[in-house]
């Protein structure tokens, strides 16, 4: 039976309509069996309490983890996405590449998390399950669970998530607002000409 194992080799920034990071992983196979197909899924963790944190960075993590003294407590892992990906066939070893989509919206805790930053990186954990269908012996087609402590590490570098952000928000938030509040403002914004290529 295959036996599998994950890391992650990089993380570039994929240009398309919507923020997106592609992790791309190698995966090895331990047996000789040819593999046809794995469907993966992974839930990528963010590592939070294995980072040191500058004091105006602790200042911006409050809303989420509290007062520092508290961290001990209320600092833990978070979770960052699920995603998943299709491996095509291979034999020894192969590279997938795992979208993990981006927002700005800061009712994320993710988004929030990494927006109060300046530098560094974070320690990813990905937790990788999923199905492999594999050849047999006798040639026949075979299916086995790809077990639970496959995992791999990684060093995030958070300027990739900055440049990211500037590249599709630059020099913008997000703001939220109640719904009543934003009709108003998109009202204004119509009657007098704010369109998005009429500005001030």
């Amino acid at each position: 039976m295959p036996a599998l194992s994950f890391e992650v080799i990089d993380a570039p920034r994929h240009l398309c309509a919507a923020p997106l990071l592609e992790l791309q992983v190698r995966v090895v196979n331990a047996t000789p069996e040819p593999i046809h197909s794995v469907t993966l899924r992974c839930q990528v963790k963010l590592e939070t309490r294995r980072r040191r944190y500058e004091v105006a960075e602790q200042e911006r993590m409050r809303d989420l983890f509290g007062e520092p003294e508290r961290w001990s407590k209320t600092l833990h892992s978070m979770l960052w996405t699920l995603t998943s990906a299709v491996v095509g066939p291979f034999v020894d070893c192969t590279t997938v590449k795992i979208p993990v989509a981006c927002t700005f919206d800061f009712n994320a805790a993710a988004a929030k998390y990494f927006h109060g930053l300046e530098g560094g990186e974070v320690p990813l954990t990905l937790l990788f399950s999923g199905t492999i269908f594999y050849e047999g012996a006798d040639g026949a087609l075979q299916v086995a669970q790809i077990p639970w402590e496959c995992e791999a590490g990684w060093q995030f570098p958070v300027r990739v998530w900055h440049e990211m952000m500037d590249h599709y928000y630059p020099n913008t938030a997000w703001l939220c607002l109640q719904r009543e509040v934003a009709d108003r403002l998109h009202l204004y914004r119509i009657q007098h000409g704010l369109t998005a290529g009429n500005r001030p």
